[in-house]
């Protein structure tokens, strides 16, 4: 199988970069997120439509990062 519709963008989420990356395999479309810096994956999904794969990486990733204490330095 190979990925189409590649894509990759960067947006604040908790105040936090995330990175969004979604491309569709075969039937199915895929989500992950992860934290920029790291790179640490947070959340990754597959749906039957790209719109509900993304809400649901956003949605694991922010209620993640919510509970991600900082500390100041």
């Amino acid at each position: 199988m190979k990925a189409e519709n590649y894509q990759e963008k960067t947006i604040e989420l908790s105040g936090w970069p995330v990175r969004i990356t979604s491309y569709k395999l075969g039937d199915e479309y895929v989500c992950e997120a992860d934290n920029v810096s790291p790179g640490a994956r947070l959340a990754r999904f597959t749906s039957a439509t790209a719109e509900e794969a993304e809400k649901n990486a956003l949605s694991k990733a922010g209620h993640m990062l919510a509970k991600t204490k900082r500390h100041e330095v």
